[in-house]
Parts: C-alpha cells; structure tokens; sequence
C-alpha cells in the first residue's frame, strides 16, 4: 500500500514519532533535556514556534507552527540529531525510531484546543499520573508549575493564555467521546489544492460532499456539512452551479431551524 503524502503546508501541525519497536527514547532526565535543546535548535534554524509538547519514556508528541512548506525538514534534523545521540549514549547501532514521524495538520480551532488537552493528558492516560500538573515533560505542566519554560515556547500559545488558576479548566479534563472522534476524523484529511495555488487540508473533497444527491433537503444538508469543513460558501456555490445568495439563505434558514429547536 502506497505511503499517504506528507502535509507540509505552512500551519499548525501535531507530530509523533515512537521508538523502534516501541523500545525507550528518553531514559533519565538528561535524554529529555537533550531532546528538547535539539528541538529548539532546529525551531531556531526552520522559524518554527513550539505550541505545545508532551515527551513519554517511548515517545513523543510536538505541536508546533511552520512558517513555511518546511515540516519534513525541520523533523528530519530533530530525529537525526537525537538519533546520533541517543545511539551514542545508549552503545548501540542501526535504526532508533520506529519508521517515519506520524503528522497531521490542524485547520481549526476547535481541533487545535482539543488536541492540546489530548497531548497534556497523555501521561494522566497512561496511568502515570493522575493530573497534568504532576509531569514534568508537558509545557502545561512546566507553565502551572512556574517553572521557566525552553525558548522556543516564548511565542506560544499556551504559554499565553494558561497560568495555574485555569490549568485544570483548560488542560486538566479528559476528553470526550466526541473529542475523540473528532480528532479520529482528522487521520483521514485530504489536501486540496485551491485555484489560488495554495494547499488546504479538508476531510473530503467537494465531490465527495455531493456525491449521489438526490434531494435538495440532502443537498441543503451537505452544503452546511461543506461549509463545516472548510470550504467557502463560494466555492460551494461555484462548485453546485448556484448563486451565492442561495448558499447564504439556506444556512439561514439552516440556523433558524435550529435555534428554533427545542
């Protein structure tokens, strides 16, 4: 089976990278540190801003913001670089992380506040703690901790809206079913490019929307699904062969049924 193409767009993205064979990647404090000094030297080097990380025993989660199409290269040096360390450290040879970094692209806020408290709960997850503020590797913790957070973090946005009177309110509650299914959803984005040239992320394309419409009930329907995903409502309307003003009247009416439902 072919690999899915990597996104590099310009944006927020969530990374992951495990262990070969889910062996350990940090094994005391000082792998820890190590890693994340070569994080921010390659933030440095690419112009990347940390948003937020979580760094487990055998793996690691980064939520990081790229100012440019640079993503495989900026992890390319941070998984190299810790790589040759971390074999040297450890006397051993051959391959360290267990295949290519996993990423998605995050082309929402919703996604992006819920994927922030996803990373934080990790170790509260795995049983290793039982709240966010307890382990050190997370950038909540070391905000609600006081502690002095790495460079690469001052411009984050975590780092601007959390303080320890709002940690448990924004970090600390674990996610709901319908969280995770929203971020389930995200694994099978498709990237599109509009006619301005530039890439977007979305979960379906428009022809995948309004494909088998029958009725133009389902067609109001899918256009308010479209419109969620992404999509402008003239690029719907471009695509359906309708005017605009269409578009706006039935996600009025749309929004007045339910607002009006009890």
């Amino acid at each position: 089976m072919p690999r899915k193409p990597r996104i590099d767009l310009a944006g927020y993205h969530h990374v992951v990278n495990r262990g070969v064979n889910r062996s350990e990647v940090f094994t005391d404090d000082g792998d820890y540190e190590m890693f994340l000094k070569i994080v921010c030297k390659a933030c440095r080097a690419y112009k990347v801003v940390l948003h937020d990380y979580c760094l487990m025993s055998n793996h690691f989660h980064l939520l990081i913001e790229t100012k440019s199409e640079n993503l495989s290269s900026f992890m390319k040096q941070i998984n190299g670089n810790y790589a040759i360390y971390a074999n040297k450290k450890q006397k051993r040879s051959g391959h360290f992380w267990q295949g290519r970094y996993y990423s998605r692209y995050i082309n929402s806020e919703e996604y992006y506040y819920t994927l922030i408290r996803y990373i934080e709960q990790n170790p509260v997850e795995a049983g290793i703690v039982d709240t966010v503020v307890e382990y050190p590797y997370t950038l909540g913790s070391v905000i609600a901790n006081g502690v002095t957070p790495i460079p690469c973090t001052l411009k984050s946005k975590l780092l601007e809206e959390l303080d320890y009177e709002n940690v448990q309110d924004m970090i600390g509650i674990r996610l709901s079913d319908e969280e995770l299914e929203l971020l389930e959803k995200i694994k099978h984005q498709k990237i599109i490019q509009k006619e301005s040239g530039n890439l977007q992320a979305y979960e379906k394309s428009l022809e995948e929307h309004f494909l088998g419409l029958k009725t133009k009930e389902e067609r109001n329907e899918k256009i308010v699904i479209a419109l969620d995903d992404g999509y402008t409502q003239i690029e719907v309307a471009k695509f359906l062969e309708v005017s605009r003003s269409l578009i706006s009247k039935i996600i009025k009416s749309k929004s007045s049924f339910s607002t009006s439902d009890p």
